[in-house]
């Protein structure tokens, strides 16, 4: 017989990296990371806007539309933990909804990311706490299972792992793999430090546009300019 599993993260990134990441935008980390590593673009922030979600990952892979492993991973997470559905992307059903959530950040939860879709929706958009879903419907759950807690999940093309870095914000989700967690900040850290410099230069009119030219020369292409 297939057993399912119900499994606690074998380790999860630390206190102190969670709150350097906290500083950086999830889309200069995703630049860093050739900009392949991004959750899928349907799962957006259905929060009130603002704020910055950050922690490691506790992940679900759960039947479309049923949400049993949902209830069991919200009770066993640790406090700071962020919860992760793969709910195969399907909006038929909500996974979550206001019970659940407000249970979620009770227990400390730093969030919730659903492969999938949500209910209540007025209540969560009117609130801080960090929420991410592909959709919305009224059409409520499952809760009969199967499922899976802290195994390796998939949101679209994006590779999630039981403990690794989860970053978001209003631009959407990044996954920063354990691994690399520690070694990616440095080039994350000095991205971010040129893209503000960067920024002064555009708005006291010293930005350097040249590279566009240079570009457009270099181009297998000619250009008419009028």
């Amino acid at each position: 017989m297939y057993n399912l599993k119900l499994h606690q993260p074998k380790r999860r990134v630390s206190q102190d990296m969670i709150a350097k990441y906290r500083e950086i935008p999830a889309a200069v980390v995703g630049d860093c990371m050739n900009r392949i590593q991004a959750a899928p673009a349907a799962i957006r922030p259905m929060h009130a806007g603002g704020t910055v979600l950050a922690g490691p990952a506790y992940t679900v892979r759960t039947r479309p539309g049923d949400n049993l492993f949902v209830h069991k991973a919200i009770d066993l997470a640790q406090p700071g933990d962020i919860v992760v559905v793969d709910a195969g992307g399907a909006l038929d059903n909500a996974i979550v909804g206001e019970m659940m959530l407000t249970h979620a950040e009770t227990r400390g939860i730093a969030g919730v990311i659903i492969y999938g879709a949500i209910r209540d929706f007025g209540h969560v958009r009117n609130h801080t706490f960090p929420v991410y879903a592909a959709g919305v419907t009224l059409r409520g759950p499952f809760q009969s299972g199967p499922g899976h807690t802290n195994v390796t999940i998939g949101l679209g093309s994006l590779t999630i792992e039981p403990g690794d870095l989860l970053l978001g914000d209003d631009d959407g989700v990044i996954c920063i793999p354990y691994d690399e967690v520690e070694s990616l900040y440095p080039d994350a850290l000095k991205r971010f430090q040129g893209e503000n410099a960067q920024r002064d230069r555009v708005r006291n009119g010293t930005v350097d546009r040249k590279w566009i030219d240079d570009r457009l020369a270099a181009a297998p292409y000619t250009v008419d300019v009028e």
